[in-house]
């Protein structure tokens, strides 16, 4: 599957899912008074996670082969604080384990985890509405960890910083409840050294698609 079909697939699953929670609790919704967006406050979410790295991952330095790291579903959990009605720091805190094959000629490469920390600034749009979309932007730093070296002796992958954009909404469900649909690009590179000689240069890049529910105090 390429990785376009991969993530319309991923979208159209979280697109149906988000649907689904939103109807099956806008009646009661329409009703229910909600907290507004307010200076000061600190948001939980709790949402599963698709990672999805970049189809085209590693540089072909190991013969003619063509390496690439499957996608990972996880839990995951953020924090925001509001500076304004508008305005909110997000991080992010979530580890996945991707599998490494190497197509041409089909050596399996171990698999690796990654926790990759996200700090975002945020602009939240009608902090007073029951629907509130918000844009962000802000960095990441990832840390590889427990890496499995699959038919190589050793894989060691580089810590490294990168960027992300994201965009997503929040759905005032009652009180301090809200469901929230989330999805970001991360621009992240690293070096991956196998058996202590050879190098590639790894570009992740991974879309990251999430849905769950969140709190405010």
């Amino acid at each position: 599957m390429t990785l376009t079909r991969k993530l319309m697939a991923t979208v159209a699953c979280c697109a149906v899912v988000g649907t689904m929670m939103i109807a099956a609790t806008g009646a009661q919704a329409q009703e229910a008074e909600f907290k507004t967006k307010q200076a000061g406050d600190i948001l939980i979410r709790s949402r599963v996670i698709g990672m999805v790295p970049d189809e085209d991952t590693y540089d072909h330095n190991v013969g003619s082969g063509h390496g690439t790291l499957d996608n990972d579903v996880v839990p995951e959990v953020d924090f925001s604080y509001f500076i304004t009605d508008n305005i909110a720091l997000e991080l992010i805190a979530a580890t996945t384990q991707h599998n490494l094959n190497w197509e041409n000629p089909g050596l399996d490469a171990g698999s690796v985890r990654l926790l990759p920390p996200t700090l975002t600034a945020q602009y939240h749009f009608l902090p007073d509405e029951r629907f509130s979309p918000y844009l962000g932007a802000g960095i990441n730093y990832t840390f590889f960890y427990d890496s499995k070296p699959g038919q190589f002796n050793s894989v060691k992958y580089d810590d490294g910083f990168g960027y992300a954009f994201q965009a997503g909404f929040d759905y005032a469900i009652s009180g301090p409840w809200s469901v929230n649909v989330d999805v970001k690009k991360i621009f992240l590179d690293t070096k991956v050294t196998i058996d202590g000689a050879t190098t590639s240069k790894a570009h992740l890049d991974p879309w990251v698609f999430g849905i769950g529910v969140g709190y405010r105090f």
